[in-house]
């Protein structure tokens, strides 16, 4: 059984899935070889979730970073913040 990584932090105040925590259902991470951004940030006014933190990562599509196994997170959790981008996952590890 596949464990999901949940998103145990986001420091991007500019998204509107970030209500005191990550209220999007999942993240995708994405980028480039440099760096891992979240593809789910939305830079808008309109806020967006779910009314509580559940967030966890749906999608990895760093297939260079450590804790990518066939495109799934296997971190034990993932901090999204401002990195290279506005919204980087900054649990990502060049393997």
């Amino acid at each position: 059984m596949s464990v999901v990584t949940s998103v145990s932090e986001c420091s991007v105040h500019n998204c509107s899935f970030n209500h005191d925590g990550c209220t999007a259902v999942a993240i995708t991470v994405s980028g480039s070889e440099e760096h891992a951004s979240c593809a789910t940030f939305i830079d808008t006014s309109v806020s967006g979730g779910l009314p509580k933190m559940l967030a966890h990562v749906g999608a990895c599509q760093r297939a260079e970073c450590s804790f990518n196994h066939d495109l799934l997170c296997s971190a034990p959790a993932v901090k999204v913040g401002p990195g290279a981008e506005a919204a980087d996952c900054l649990t990502y590890t060049h393997a």
